[in-house]
Order: structure tokens, then C-alpha cells, then sequence
């Protein structure tokens, strides 16, 4: 894919089995669709950047794989509960460790992927990622970026992707920032992720296996 037109950088990553979470309010739990209803890999994650959405179109990924070599698409079809999005990205910020990646590059060695689609009042999240959780990461040691994302095509309509210079940043500077630094922001943040109904395995903590960037 990375011969393709359009096409800029490849990472392959595979996920914590058990990411370092933050504490949540008590009676607030991740929501996630009822099963059977929506793919549940997410043991590993494979992230392409294009030059805009166009560069997934023609052709689409599931006719891009349709079209593989035999060998190509028998390694294809190992894969258990696969989906896919392909996604837009609408904001971005910069961390404090944003010289890390080279402008361009792949996605940092670590990721916080979440992809969902949301029940409440959508310009309530669209205020809250702009007004708060954007703005905030920029201060969070660490961090390189944050993309948000919306979706052309694919059962999530939203995603937000985190990156971060190490697990061990992530964990030491992100989990719990909010409610030990910003407690005033806790109960905003509350009531916009207990309307938030996950892809399976999201918000997915994980870890760099292969990179590669277009030529």
C-alpha cells in the first residue's frame, strides 16, 4: 500500500492486555455494544496515514485486499473479528514532547486509540475535546500528540488518538492528570465518557511493532 499514490506511513501495533487505566467516579463504566454486533479484534492495530481520505477510496480497503496476491490474502484471512475505519482527522495538538517524531513520521512508540460512537449531545464533545481534553494534553509530559478523528466509513464515527513517547510516560503522567490536577474538569469529562459506547477493546493502550513511511 505504501507504493500506492496517496499513500504517506504504515505502524503496526499490538495492544496491552492490560493497560494502566484511570480511576473512574464510581457507577461510571466504559460502555461497549452488545455482543455480536460489532468485531471484536483489538489485539492489534494497524494504523495508515494518507494524504486525505481520497487516498482510501480508489480502491476501497476491502477491494484493495480483494485484489491481493493468493499468498496475500490467505495471511489476510488468519485474522479473527477484523474491522476496519477509515477516518479524517479534524484537530490535532502538539505535546510537550512533540520533537520526538519527525514531522511526517509514523505514530509514536505508544498509542491510546479509542474509537466510538456517541449517544448524548454531540456539540457538548465537540465543545469538550476543544475547549478542555485538546488543550489540556499540551501540557502532559510525554506526550507527542493527539489527533482527533471522524469517520468516513466504518462502525465507529469518532476516534481519538493519542500519542505518547513511552508506555511507562503514559502511565506516569496521563492516567489520572485530570482528577489529581484539573478536579474542577472531572465531572464535564464524566458525563461526556459515560455517553460514549466503545469499539470493542477501546480506549486501546498499545505498543510500536513495525513502522515504515512511504518513499
Amino acid at each position: 500500500m505504501l507504493e500506492r499514490p496517496g499513500f504517506l506511513w504504515a505502524a503496526h501495533y499490538a495492544a496491552d492486555e492490560r493497560p494502566v487505566r484511570s480511576s473512574k467516579k464510581e457507577g461510571v463504566a466504559r460502555r461497549y455494544p452488545p455482543p455480536g454486533t460489532v468485531p471484536g479484534g483489538h489485539r492489534y492495530i494497524l494504523l495508515m496515514g494518507g494524504k486525505d481520505g481520497q487516498a482510501f477510496a480508489d480502491p476501497t480497503p476491502r477491494r484493495l485486499n480483494e485484489n491481493l496476491p493468493d499468498e496475500d490474502r490467505r495471511m489476510l484471512s488468519l485474522r479473527a473479528g477484523e474491522t476496519s475505519n477509515v477516518m479524517i482527522e479534524h484537530a490535532r495538538v502538539l505535546g510537550p514532547d512533540a520533537a520526538s517524531r519527525a514531522p511526517g513520521a509514523p505514530p509514536s512508540p505508544c498509542i491510546q486509540l479509542g474509537s466510538y460512537v456517541y449517544d448524548g449531545d454531540e456539540e457538548d464533545l465537540f465543545a469538550w475535546y476543544a475547549q478542555w481534553r485538546l488543550p489540556s494534553m499540551t501540557q502532559i509530559p510525554g506526550c507527542v500528540a493527539v489527533r482527533k478523528l471522524v469517520s468516513i466509513a466504518g462502525w465507529a464515527k469518532h476516534g481519538i488518538l493519542h500519542e505518547f513517547t513511552s508506555a511507562a510516560a503514559r502511565n506516569e503522567h496521563f492516567v489520572d492528570h485530570e482528577r489529581k490536577r484539573h478536579p474542577e474538569k472531572v465531572e464535564w469529562s464524566d458525563r461526556i465518557t459515560g455517553q460514549v459506547i466503545h469499539q470493542p477493546g477501546s480506549p486501546n493502550v498499545a505498543q510500536r511493532i513495525w513502522c515504515a513511511a512511504s518513499s
